[in-house]
Formats: structure tokens, sequence, C-alpha cells
């Protein structure tokens, strides 16, 4: 080789792979990416569901599914966010909790 065919030889550019932020269902405890949960937090004014995932505040994260929902509800929810949980914000949750859809069908519906 003579001098300056080094720089001639082209190296292959890094293939980076894109971290994905991790978060435990506080119901469930699976831990899945960060998008595919809700988040609930903690604000001065009270709990809320952040649909947007940038509100401030100490945040938790759930499934969107009733039944992580009502296991966080019994006190996983309010040890996850280091707050005592008022009646309003218990009944806010609730509502939401409402919406969501059920994980399994019903035992008399897959019956017929």
């Amino acid at each position: 080789m003579e001098e300056g065919d080094e720089s001639k030889v082209k190296k292959k550019p890094v293939q980076r792979v894109k971290h994905v932020p991790q978060r435990t269902c506080v119901g469930c405890r699976q831990v899945l990416p960060k998008r595919q949960m809700l988040r609930i937090v903690r604000t001065a004014e009270g709990v809320r569901v952040d649909l947007t995932g940038k509100l401030a505040g100490r945040g938790a994260y759930m499934h969107d599914r009733r039944e992580c929902w009502g296991r966080g509800l019994r006190g996983a929810l309010a040890h996850a966010l280091k707050a005592e949980l008022t009646a309003d914000d218990r009944i806010q949750l609730e509502n939401f909790m409402n919406t969501l859809p059920h994980d399994q069908p019903d035992n008399a519906e897959a019956n017929k």
C-alpha cells in the first residue's frame, strides 16, 4: 500500500440503537415502553391523568386496562406517587378507569 491509500478505505457507519424508555405498571408490575402506558401525575392541584406525558410533577404509569387501574387504586398508585389520594382524586381516577376497556371478555359473553 502506498501512502494516502488508507484514507480511501471507507468505514461503515455505526448503527445506533435508539433508546426506548421503559416504565413499570403500578397495577400489574409489567415493564413496557413508556409510550404504551398512561401517566398519572401528582401536581399541586391534585392527582391528574397526564395524556401528554409532559405535566410537571411526580408520575406513575399504568396500562390502559381496568384491571391494572383497579389494582393500582387499591394502594399501589398512592404509594408510587408518595401521596394519599383524596376522595376527589379517587372519584376522578375511577371515572377515567370506567372509560377503559376490560382486559378479558366476560365469561357469560364467551360461552354464548
